[in-house]
């Protein structure tokens, strides 16, 4: 029975033993037991005994004086549990089940243990048994526990920060997401207006012309009526005014022809783009939410490491490796980015055997055969092509019109990132 001292656990020692007030400890106060109960099997204070001897159903039960226990004057008194049952309150926990290694009360036995054929009465069996309680050692892997309980719950309370953290970072994504949208849709809608005013304006214009045609013909057409009206013209004259008058008709058609053929308010329209609205109302979301499972067993892990010097001679600055790449033969080759160059080092002896000045800072270098490699040189938006079969040299070089930074090869292709 743990007590909130070290003690001895031991139930079949003669020497001194520490026991609790069974009812200062159920109302969760650790008082010393000076009185036991040979009835109840249970350990009372002077408070608490006097309280039980009041118990009508108690006043017959046989109180030891806990001195009397503790001498070994009552050695057939078993040490019985006063632990009661989690499940069944009003039952102790005095029954021990060999089959599962497991105590109980005794309905615990009757219900869950039935089959199990060696069951014993927790005080014969430590007595017949001579059963000793290895406490500490399960005090040890108790204590084991409630430390690792503490860093898991460290681990969960820093788990829960980056998963509040996370959520605000997803939460804005989907923000600049939204803002992405309303970017584009206020372009588009730019556009679709500007398309609008250019082809009202071309329309107000055609509508003008005819005004103005209208507005000439509409002098033209009396003054060419009154000429031919006149009782004084010759053959000569009435023939040319005729012929003027028809100029003037055919004008006139051909400009009432025009304007019926304009494009009237109620022609024109607003289709909108249903493929558009289709597409957003297909959509559930704006996004898809997605998780990655990362094993802990498939990632690799550092055993150990180790410091080596890549500088060289011709060095005038401090080393700075952005990417390696082991090569076939045995080789390393390495790009220094602060000294522009590639170096080759034999990863036997971790010693530079080679190095190959470039024209500017490598980033990152990629295999691309056996003896070849390929490197970018992001300010110079180039990609040069290097042969490190024996002495490096480039074999070609290509341009881009971006900062390449990003190489990888695969299926005789050779990808490019930006």
């Amino acid at each position: 029975m743990a007590t909130s001292r070290e003690i001895d656990t031991d139930f079949l020692s003669d020497e001194i033993f520490d026991v609790l007030c069974s009812m200062c400890k159920n109302r969760g106060k650790n008082t010393d037991g000076e009185k036991f109960c040979v009835d109840c099997h249970d350990y009372f204070c002077i408070n608490c005994v006097e309280v039980h001897s009041q118990v009508p159903v108690c006043v017959n039960h046989k109180v030891l004086d806990l001195s009397q226990v503790k001498s070994g004057t009552n050695k057939d008194l078993p040490r019985a549990p006063t632990e009661r049952c989690d499940r069944h309150h009003h039952k102790y926990i005095d029954m021990y089940c060999h089959n599962h290694d497991d105590v109980g009360c005794s309905i615990c036995m009757t219900i869950d243990h039935r089959s199990c054929k060696d069951i014993f009465y927790i005080p014969e069996f430590i007595q017949n048994k001579s059963y000793q309680v290895a406490s500490r050692e399960i005090q040890t892997r108790l204590k084991a526990l409630a430390m690792t309980f503490n860093v898991q719950a460290n681990k969960l309370s820093q788990d829960k920060h980056k998963l509040l953290k996370r959520k605000e970072e997803l939460l804005d994504d989907i923000r600049k997401l939204r803002q992405e949208i309303n970017d584009q849709l206020d372009m588009l809608e730019k556009r679709s207006v500007d398309e609008i005013e250019y082809k009202f304006k071309l329309f107000e214009g055609k509508i003008k012309d005819h005004l103005k045609q209208l507005q000439a013909l509409k002098s033209k057409v009396p003054s060419a009526n009154d000429k031919l009206a006149s009782p004084h013209l010759n053959q000569a004259e009435l023939f040319v005014h005729v012929k003027m008058a028809k100029n003037v008709e055919s004008d006139a058609n051909k400009c009432i022809e025009d304007i019926s053929m304009n494009v009237t308010v109620s022609d024109i329209e607003f289709q909108p783009d249903r493929n558009l609205l289709h597409c957003l109302k297909q959509n559930k979301t704006i996004g898809m939410l997605t998780e990655k499972t990362v094993k802990t067993d498939d990632l690799l892990q550092i055993t150990g490491g180790q410091s080596y010097c890549v500088k060289v001679m011709s060095d005038e600055n401090e080393c700075s490796i952005t990417s390696a790449c082991y090569m076939e033969n045995g080789t390393i080759i390495l790009a220094d980015y602060n000294n522009n160059k590639l170096k080759r080092l034999d990863s036997h002896n971790y010693t530079i055997t080679g190095c190959y000045n470039l024209p500017g800072k490598p980033y990152q270098i990629c295999k691309i055969h056996e003896t070849q490699v390929a490197v970018t040189l992001p300010s110079q938006q180039e990609i040069h092509f290097i042969s490190v079969d024996r002495k490096m040299k480039r074999t070609k070089k290509i341009g881009t019109d971006f900062y390449c930074y990003g190489l990888a090869y695969a299926n005789n292709h050779l990808y490019i990132f930006k």
